[in-house]
């Protein structure tokens, strides 16, 4: 392979990963700021969080803006470096986090792709070289587009890129990357095929010697527990070696007040069930709460179920009921199954016998004579 060959074969690699991560952050940009904000957590900087949907915004478009660059060798001078400044700090970043694990999953491909930590930064290795290659041969580049054609192509991509941003936060993402996109069925998504691999644990255990006061670490196969005029057991830490099958859908479930999960009637009933989803009810938007109560009433007049998942506290629920007086249950769910579910606070999902047949933002919610004619019997 000459030299000339592996030079656009790294530019075009390097720009297609960089187009690729952006694009998919910019479909679901409250989804980049959720785990933004998971970081700051992570990190003891809760204060941050308020800058995580503008972090996500601005992450999605600059890598996409770089990658679109790299893909069609525009100013290959400026963007490799550029290019390399990003692989400068996510590079130490990702190393950190394989390291001390903050979070299971970096999200830097969004929900589309989900690898380990270390596998993040072993692709990042790979980045980082080609970024350097790069740099170093970026006088050998040249244009052989027009360019006003590089100029256009550049500018449109980020308009592009930019609409896909601003409706995925008005409305819904354009592709729904989640266990909970439309067709999918809960039920399926929540079970364990039948021989599918455990989680594997490693168990070190900790003694004290009692004539040194020394402490000495054990596995499984040689701590001392009958010894016990020599040892004292201090501690036992599990660590996992390898992890089994997790099923999609393994946190979905409908708490009503006592605490019962009741999930199964409304993934099993035989009528359709809407689902309005809350994660907050205190910052949901009310604009169109009339509306979706008159739509709650219309369903359950026609024996449709109706529900409301929240992860609000009992204060909170109570003070909606007593401000909105719904006529639908409002039943408790986890945060972060219902931020899973649909980005929008609130948002409506219907399904039937398990199977998500359609959702909607609370700025596209139909009216229910709408739903009815598209999915009644």
């Amino acid at each position: 392979m000459s030299m000339k060959i592996l030079r656009e074969i790294i530019r075009i690699v390097l720009g297609a990963t960089f187009v690729f991560s952006g694009f998919v952050k910019a479909i679901d940009p409250l989804g980049s700021a959720y785990k933004f904000t998971d970081y700051f957590t992570a990190f003891g900087t809760d204060w941050a969080s308020a800058f995580s949907l503008f972090l996500s915004i601005v992450l999605s478009l600059a890598e996409y803006g770089v990658g679109v660059a790299m893909l069609i060798n525009y100013k290959v001078k400026l963007f490799s470096w550029l290019t390399l400044v990003f692989m400068a700090i996510f590079f130490p970043l990702t190393l950190w986090i394989a390291i001390k694990n903050p979070v299971t999953d970096c999200g830097c491909f969004g929900d589309a792709i989900i690898i380990s930590n270390w596998a993040t930064f072993y692709k990042n290795i790979v980045l980082m070289a080609f970024a350097i290659f790069v740099v170093v041969n970026r006088n050998q580049y040249s244009n052989r587009l027009k360019p006003l054609y590089q100029h256009s192509v550049f500018i449109a991509s980020l308009i592009l890129l930019v609409s896909v941003q601003f409706y995925g936060l008005n409305h819904l993402p354009i592709i729904d990357f989640r266990p909970y996109k439309i067709g999918n069925n809960i039920i399926e998504g929540m079970q364990v095929p039948e021989g599918a691999p455990q989680d594997i644990y490693e168990n070190q255990f900790t003694y004290k010697n009692k004539q040194t006061g020394k402490l000495q670490k054990f596995t499984d196969s040689d701590y001392p527990w009958q010894d016990t005029l020599h040892w004292e057991y201090v501690e036992m830490n599990s660590k996992l070696v390898k992890s089994g099958y997790h099923p999609p859908i393994h946190d979905f479930t409908i708490e009503n007040s006592y605490g019962e999960d009741v999930a199964d009637f409304f993934l099993h009933s035989e009528n359709y069930t809407l689902m309005l989803i809350s994660y907050n009810l205190e910052k949901s938007n009310k604009k169109r709460q009339n509306e979706i109560n008159t739509l709650a009433s219309e369903a359950l007049s026609k024996g449709w179920n109706f529900i409301c998942l929240t992860a609000a506290t009992s204060e909170d629920i109570i003070q909606f009921e007593l401000q909105y007086d719904p006529s639908y249950e409002i039943f408790s769910c986890d945060e972060i199954t219902l931020k899973t579910i649909i980005r929008s606070n609130p948002g409506l999902m219907l399904t039937h016998q398990g199977t998500i047949l359609d959702k909607w933002h609370w700025r596209d919610i139909p009216e229910f004579e709408k739903i009815s004619s598209l999915y009644a019997d």
